[in-house]
């Protein structure tokens, strides 16, 4: 009896693990494409953006949720270096860094996985304004802080992006990225 109920409670989570990984890729792919493009940094090709929307429009962070900005990375890359490179970014784009960067750098760290090849980071922008990250389909987590959601996207949708490629390829404006 005991054994039944271990293996029941495996079957059970599994099918829950599933159900839960279904309903995640039906609400993405609810969403209409606004853009897509690819970003390589020097000679090596980092990753594949797709930025959606329930209209496949972007105007605002404010008209425009949900929105859903998907990475589909094409080389390994370690959670340390991501958050590093989330950092750089914040300060390329403001200049200097404010504790709320570093309050945002920790949860992430929380948060985020190592990527290899082929894996898929996503990162749904809620109509409440929160921020949900989902890796290879399997939810890790909520940035609960309704500001993190702006500057998070900034990178790749603000005009300070230092992508500015890649920005256009994800509004749509063009084929292509970076």
């Amino acid at each position: 009896m005991r054994i039944f109920r271990f293996v029941a409670a495996g079957v059970l989570s599994a099918l829950l693990a599933l159900a839960s990984q279904a309903n995640e890729a039906s609400r993405h792919n609810a969403l209409k494409t606004v853009g897509e493009g690819q970003f390589s940094y020097l000679f090596w090709d980092l990753y594949q953006a797709r930025l959606a929307t329930s209209d496949g429009q972007f105007v605002s962070y404010q008209q425009n949720k949900p929105l859903l900005l998907e990475l589909t990375y094409q080389r390994d890359i370690s959670k340390a270096d991501f958050v590093e490179a989330t950092l750089d970014q914040w300060k390329a784009q403001q200049g200097r860094l404010q504790q709320r960067h570093q309050d945002w750098a920790a949860q992430l760290d929380k948060l985020w996985r190592d990527v290899k090849k082929g894996d898929r980071l996503a990162c749904l922008l809620r109509a409440d304004g929160l921020v949900e990250f989902s890796f290879n389909g399997q939810p890790l987590g909520l940035v609960e802080d309704q500001a993190f959601g702006a500057e998070f996207l900034d990178i790749w949708l603000g005009e300070k992006t230092t992508a500015p490629k890649l920005r256009v390829a994800l509004l749509g404006q063009n084929k292509n990225g970076s």
